[in-house]
């Protein structure tokens, strides 16, 4: 599967969603490693198999193995980040925020790319899940690395079309083995 397959397989009432995946695929604000990073890692954020598969097959070609790991291993860590800071942040109460996480995190130290492409990662799955305080903090560190805000907005683009498109297409799917099982 490709992307062009992805958007083939949208039905006609996304076809926003078909023009917007043009869109954040060709997105001139970030470099080829930066939006293709993104790309794998808010797919696999999506937890869409045909989305996965189609977006990482692309990626292949346009990153290297070191870089592509690195985007699975933003989805990956912040799979779990996003969980654990989301329930501090949402239990409401600051003994939570002052208590060690105890869960390894040496990713975020050695991503094994640039730290600034790495965060960015960690910042489009964390808006993909729905972490404030991680999107904050991720947020944060790339201004401190000097990453525009036109660049951090196009990530978050990334989040939105890529998880619109998992859901839909998921939406598709269950509704044609709903019809099929009802037949």
């Amino acid at each position: 599967m490709s992307i062009e397959s992805l958007k083939s397989a949208l039905p006609e009432y996304a076809k926003d969603l078909k023009l917007n995946l043009s869109s954040v695929v060709a997105e001139a604000v970030l470099s080829e490693p930066q939006r293709w990073g993104a790309l794998v890692a808010t797919a696999i954020a999506s937890r869409s198999g045909a989305v996965i598969g189609a977006i990482e097959a692309e990626a292949r070609t346009k990153l290297s193995p070191e870089a592509l790991a690195a985007a699975k291993t933003a989805a990956a860590i912040m799979g779990m980040n996003n969980v654990y800071y989301r329930f501090v942040h949402l239990v409401g109460q600051n003994d939570y925020r002052t208590m060690p996480a105890r869960l390894r995190m040496n990713a975020l130290a050695k991503p094994g790319v640039e730290k600034a492409d790495f965060e960015l990662w960690a910042l489009a799955v964390s808006a993909v899940n729905g972490c404030g305080m991680c999107i904050e903090s991720h947020e944060k560190v790339l201004r401190e690395h000097g990453v525009s805000r036109e660049a951090i907005q196009a990530a978050a683009r990334i989040a939105a079309v890529v998880h619109a498109v998992a859901v839909t297409l998921e939406a598709e799917d269950s509704a044609t083995a709903a019809l099929a099982a009802a037949a």
